[in-house]
């Protein structure tokens, strides 16, 4: 269960000098201890406290995860050697629950093969215990920044995706194809459609997708993770799909194939 939890105060940064300057920030960020020692949690909580920081902390993994977490830029401060799954393996569960906050490793043992194991699975730091102070704020700080980062990021692609969801089932068949450089007349003539209707169609997804350009646009498929390859399979299968004449039922029954086929499932997470 959460230890302690910092009351709303501003965030602090660290500066070239390694003085902490307070930058006011909207929402209060949160670092999640996670020790089965006490005086960790406890020694660690007031540190991180003392500078305006929220902090929660847990005596396992297990606590952690059947917590309610707030919805706060933040950060995980987690010790690598705990009862029942390591942190490294809990490192793997949290990619796997979609819980993305930056970690940071504390250890009481210098293993150099487990410090570069946890960078290259995406930690801040590795830390050895005795844990110098300033060099856990530097890396509770950078950590909140990469996170502060992807909850941006994650703000624009929900958007994205909103307007991703006004278009038509036509216009996002020709939205990849637009991205890709082709020209009305070829896009035209590979959904066996006038050019005058794309242009159309063109227009439309620009409007819904407010795109000021196409470099515009194409950098907005891009963060939706629209291909090039995803456009071919789809304007292959659209074609073929647009050919046949069939009932009601199959057409339906097509059009989901095209979709998964397309990979728009994917495109809307």
């Amino acid at each position: 269960m959460p230890g302690r939890s910092g009351s709303p105060a501003p965030v602090y940064s660290a500066d070239g000098q390694g003085a902490w300057a307070m930058i006011a920030r909207e929402e209060q960020p949160i670092v999640f201890v996670i020790d089965d020692d006490a005086s960790v949690r406890e020694g660690v909580g007031d540190l991180l406290g003392s500078v305006g920081l929220g902090v929660q902390s847990f005596g396992s993994t297990q606590d952690f995860l059947q917590s309610k977490r707030p919805n706060a830029p933040g950060c995980i401060v987690l010790d690598v050697r705990l009862p029942g799954p390591s942190g490294l393996e809990f490192q793997r569960t949290l990619t796997e629950s979609s819980i993305q906050l930056p970690v940071i490793f504390l250890s009481g043992h210098g293993d150099i093969s487990m410090s570069v194991k946890a960078i290259k699975s995406g930690a801040i730091e590795f830390l050895t215990k005795p844990v110098r102070e300033q060099e856990l704020l530097d890396a509770v700080q950078a950590g909140i920044a990469r996170d502060r980062v992807r909850r941006e990021q994650d703000k624009l692609v929900a958007e994205l995706r909103e307007r991703f969801d006004s278009l038509t089932s036509r216009e996002r068949e020709v939205l990849p194809l637009v991205v890709t450089g082709r020209l009305n007349k070829q896009i035209a003539g590979q959904l066996e459609l006038s050019e005058m209707t794309v242009k159309v169609h063109r227009s439309q997804i620009m409007r819904k997708m407010r795109a000021k350009s196409l470099v515009d646009l194409v950098r907005m498929a891009d963060k939706l993770g629209i291909s090039p390859a995803q456009a071919d399979s789809c304007s292959a299968e659209g074609t073929t799909y647009s050919m046949n004449l069939v009932g009601a039922g199959e057409q339906r029954r097509r059009h989901v194939e095209t979709e998964r086929l397309c990979g728009l499932a994917n495109w809307l997470g």
